[in-house]
């Protein structure tokens, strides 16, 4: 337990049950004088000793507690490293079969500085509005609504209500045909907020979802983008290959925003 209330608590209980201990020495040393003594402090002793181990049981619990609490955080965190780790060997993987006779590849560049800028999304179409024949359900907005809104957000910084309207399509309309833009607004919302490792993660979804639709060229670029902020500028660098040779022809607005990824990451 190293929070400082797990450390507290756990003080707690040693010395409560070093007080219980010492009472019942006492009352075990008290031997036949404990008969002489009034009834009175008898029951109060014994009323002490329950107080006592039922403080003693409480704090074991909440100990318990906080202990599980732990090792949810821990599981968590671990599994979200692990999926990272496994899509930038992935990336990696693809990094050296892009090289001359499928060798080795080289050494991989130091990472940049904390203070690396990130490229803002690039391109945040608006959401169509809901039809008229799909109302809304009672205390729910429909995906288009939510996806309008949040996009707005997103335009005006604010990241979180982004991110709240991106989960609340892909939880309540997974197999909706805008899951695939919510995907992508949680990434952009996730790399406004520098979750760059998550980031990733939500930018590959996305390209995965439709790796040849009108927004996988965002979702291509936004990974890179995410990559070379977390020191991957080697996957970065292979992602933009790939972008360029999957889309040859980009839209003129990514344009520029790809080169600018490419300098940043000092690709070839």
């Amino acid at each position: 337990m190293d929070s400082r209330e797990g450390i507290e608590l756990q003080h707690q209980l040693l010395e409560l049950k070093r007080d219980v201990q010492t009472l019942r020495d006492q009352m075990a040393r008290g031997g036949s004088s404990a008969s002489a003594a009034p009834s009175r402090g008898s029951s109060d002793s014994n009323e002490i000793t329950v107080q006592l181990l039922s403080r003693v049981e409480s704090l074991e619990g909440q100990v318990r507690r906080l202990r599980g609490q732990v090792d949810e955080v821990a599981n968590q965190t671990q599994r979200q490293g692990d999926d990272l780790n496994k899509k930038i060997g992935d990336l990696n993987f693809r990094v050296q079969s892009l090289e001359p006779g499928g060798g080795a590849a080289p050494a991989r560049a130091p990472a940049p500085s904390a203070t690396a800028p990130a490229a803002a999304p690039a391109y945040v179409p608006p959401a169509p509005s809901a039809p008229p024949s799909a109302p809304a359900v009672a205390g729910r907005r429909t995906p288009e609504v939510a996806l309008q809104e949040g996009s707005a957000a997103l335009a005006r910084r604010d990241y979180v209500a982004a991110e709240a309207a991106a989960r609340e399509v892909l939880t309540n309309n997974r197999t909706s045909p805008r899951a695939y833009d919510a995907q992508l607004l949680l990434a952009q919302a996730l790399s406004g907020r520098k979750e760059f490792s998550q980031a990733a993660i939500a930018y590959d979804d996305a390209y995965k979802r439709n790796r040849k639709g009108a927004r996988a060229p965002d979702a291509m670029l936004g990974l890179a983008n995410s990559l070379n902020a977390i020191g991957e500028r080697r996957a970065a660098c292979a992602t933009l290959v790939d972008l360029r040779n999957e889309f040859p022809n980009p839209r003129p607005d990514l344009k520029e925003s790809i080169a600018a990824a490419n300098q940043r990451a000092g690709c070839k």
